[in-house]
Formats: C-alpha cells, structure tokens, sequence
C-alpha cells in the first residue's frame, strides 16, 4: 500500500488553501471585511512581475494608455551616498496596493496608520511574520517593496481628442508625499511606534475616483502568483462593464500579452500561464462567464460582479447579502478610457472616472 504522505494525488498545502477559499466563497457572501478595492488604472496597465534591473525607466502599454516607472532614491548610510531602491515589482506591492487603497476607500484619508504593529499589518496583507529574518523572509521582503513603491515616480499618460483636435495627457505623481517608519530588527512587536504613511494628493485622488470591488478571499487564494492577481482584477472589472453594457468583451491574447504579460518573451508561454491562472481563478470567482471565442478571452455579460450586489445570488451559494452605500464621489477631471478616447471634465485631475462598479459587501 502506496504511504498516504506520498499520495501523489495528495493536495499541496497551495491547492488545498484554494479549495478551502474556493468553498468558502461559494457559500459565503463577503463581509464588509473581506471586501477590497484596486484602483481601476491599476487594473488596466499593472506594475512589473519581475524585477526590471538597472534600467532608467519601465513602462506598460494598454491601448491609448500608458504607465512610466522610475525607481526612487535613498541615502546609503555605510557611505553618505545616494543609492537607487529599485522598481516594485511582484506580489507584495500589489497586496500592499490593494491594502492601501481598500483603507483610502473606508477611511477617506490619505493618512494611513501601518497597524498597531509590523505583524498586524503584514496580517491583513496576507503575509506570515513568523517566516523568520532570512533574505527571503516576509517581513525583509515587505520592507524593501516599501521602500521601492512608496519612492518611486509614476505616471499616466494617454491620448485625448476633443472635435477636431487631438493631444496628449499626462499626470505625473507619486504614491506618498509623506512617511514614517520605524524598524528593529531585534524587535517583530513594534504596536506602540506608530509607523504611517501620507498619500500624495493625486495619487489619492486617483484611486479614490472609481476604485474597483473585489473578494479579499479570492486575493489570499491567489496571492503567490502577481500574473494570478492581476488576471483576477482586470476580470472583476471586465465582468463589471461586459454586464453593464450587455455586450460581450473580449481581447486578443496580444493585447493581454502588452498590458499583463511583457515580461514573457513568447505570447504561446503567457498564454499557457493565463490559462494556468484561469483555472485557479474561476474557483474563487464563481460568477465569472467566459465564452469560446478563439484567439484570447471573452467575458459574457451574464457574468456577475466579485460581490454580490443585492438580489443576487449565484447558485449554489448562501443568501445574497444587503447593499452597501456607494462611496463618496471624489474629483473628477481626466478621465482614460481603455482603448478610446479621454473625456475632459473640469477641477482636480482623477484617472478612469466611468461610473463605478457596485460596492456590495456589508
């Protein structure tokens, strides 16, 4: 008799946390706590899967709009020299991202506390504190993709016509105007140091502008893959206007290949591993409906958002779960549409202004 530790149709601990999230999601309607928010220019032109190296700038293409990167600076304080953090890249800025901008849409600050301790906030990113002070331990990663996000420069930039004239727009930010951190690495229980960071005006204006909902659940589910993370919001937010319109969407695997996957050399190896992703997805995003449209994905309208609006159920799934109000609205301005053209509105630039997907959970 085979020994059961070395069933090879044993789940891993990685399939079995999918399954688990997968039935707690089909039975369950999401709490206000489980529910999360990416902002929607995030979800168009995603930041990179892979460290970029040394390079001056990185950029991601989606239609008419595009994302710039450059790496921030800090003192080196062995030699008093300017040094160069890096690029934010991989899972931990997004769950940082999605983190930030979730607090930004509950709170409408741009201040926000890191937790009463390093562990608590590491805890709601999904992130394991007791994985030791080793080079890959989460809390040395989380560190250093907070160092590289909150100093890096971004921008959006996209064409815009308006009658007969046509012309560019951009907005430049950052993601923090103000920080304060406090490290020790003797010490993991940091609750009464008060770490917190301040979101620039324009970046907070940005994502607050038309955030989109998705399932916390589902980002614990996926959060060792940034591909996985990335797939599942640019679903939810396809899902949102395929349904919305009654029209079905659909991009060829080229296009998810500029906007998702410029780090994979070959379209034929991005196309496998959105497939992979796919199938992992779907298990934790039961509303979702795809069609058989050759050649890329297609999102039916009949798919349902990541959080059941009220009224709604899936089948299979516990009682559909009260309304929650829509969020303040925020400055409009500037608005990207993907692959069309921008809409001029007047007061404080805010990115993808289109009407919001519906925020459900209670």
């Amino acid at each position: 008799m085979q020994d059961d530790d070395k069933n090879p149709n044993q789940l891993t601990p990685a399939q079995r946390r999918l399954v688990d999230y997968s039935v707690a999601i089909f039975d369950e309607a999401a709490t206000s706590k489980e529910a999360a928010y990416m902002a929607r220019q995030l979800v168009q032109v995603t930041l990179p899967h892979k460290n970029p190296g040394n390079v001056p700038t990185w950029s991601r293409k989606n239609g008419n709009l595009t994302l710039r990167i450059q790496p921030g600076y800090k003192k080196d304080n062995s030699t008093g020299k300017d040094i160069c953090v890096g690029y934010p890249y991989g899972v931990i800025p997004r769950l940082l991202l999605f983190w930030i901008i979730t607090e930004a849409v509950r709170i409408r600050s741009r201040r926000l506390g890191l937790g009463h301790s390093l562990n608590g906030f590491m805890a709601e990113l999904g992130l394991n504190h007791e994985t030791g002070g080793g080079k890959r331990s989460d809390a040395k990663r989380l560190r250093e993709q907070m160092e590289r996000l909150f100093n890096a420069f971004i921008s959006f930039e996209g064409d815009i016509t308006r009658g007969i004239k046509t012309g560019n727009a951009r907005m430049n930010m950052v993601i923090t105007s103000q920080t304060m951190f406090w490290w020790n690495p003797a010490d993991t229980d940091q609750a009464h140091w008060g770490s917190w960071i301040e979101l620039s005006q324009e970046f907070y204006d940005a994502i607050t502008a038309a955030p989109v909902p998705i399932d916390m659940r589902a980002l614990l589910a996926l959060k060792k893959s940034p591909l996985a993370l990335d797939l599942y919001s640019w679903l939810v937010y396809e899902a949102f206007r395929s349904n919305k319109s009654g029209q079905a969407r659909f991009e060829t695997w080229e296009q998810l290949h500029s906007h998702l996957g410029g780090e994979y050399a070959h379209i034929q190896h991005f196309r496998a591993k959105v497939k992979a992703a796919l199938q992992k997805i779907q298990l934790v995003y039961p509303g979702l409906k795809l069609g058989e449209r050759q050649g890329g994905i297609e999102v039916l309208p009949e798919s349902l958002p990541a959080l059941q609006p009220r009224g709604m159920t899936i089948e299979g799934t516990a009682t559909p779960i009260p309304e929650a109000p829509t969020p303040p609205p925020s400055p409009q301005g500037i608005y990207f549409k993907f692959q069309g053209k921008a809409k001029i509105k007047p007061s404080m630039p805010a990115l993808f202004g289109q009407s919001n997907p519906p925020a459900t959970a209670a």
